[in-house]
């Protein structure tokens, strides 16, 4: 480990690996989360396919609105994992933990919370503010 690393974030190596062990562990839940859903929604459209005799404007709907949720659920996990490999990113190049807003550190309470956020709650809040 760089001595400037220790200085520059306060942690240890031994931090950073079970940080990079947390981190990766979660990336992988969601990735196998990821191909469970491709699964069940590749089964979804192969039923729809096979079922749509005697269907009305009711049955459509419902096969319409259970093809979205699949949709949604599936971008879901993947912004999900995605703010988890940028997290990895982040603790791989030392910027793991600092507010990419601010750039003061994030509260550890927060990063136990929520593992994979880029910004402290002031930054947070502002952002949320300026979207409403």
């Amino acid at each position: 480990m760089l001595v400037n690393e220790t200085v520059t974030t306060g942690r240890s190596q031994a931090d950073i690996d079970q940080i990079r062990l947390s981190l990766q562990a979660r990336y992988d839940e969601l990735s196998a989360e990821y191909e469970e859903a491709v699964t069940q929604s590749q089964v979804l459209r192969l039923v729809e396919v096979g079922d749509t005799a005697g269907d009305d404007q009711a049955d459509s709907g419902t096969k319409t609105a259970e093809r979205d949720t699949a949709q949604s659920l599936l971008r879901t996990i993947l912004d999900r994992r995605a703010q988890f490999e940028h997290a990895l990113a982040r603790l791989a190049e030392g910027s793991y933990g600092w507010c990419e807003g601010c750039g003061s550190a994030i509260p550890v309470e927060r990063l136990e919370i929520f593992p994979a956020a880029t910004s402290c709650v002031g930054c947070k809040q502002t952002r949320e503010r300026r979207a409403a």
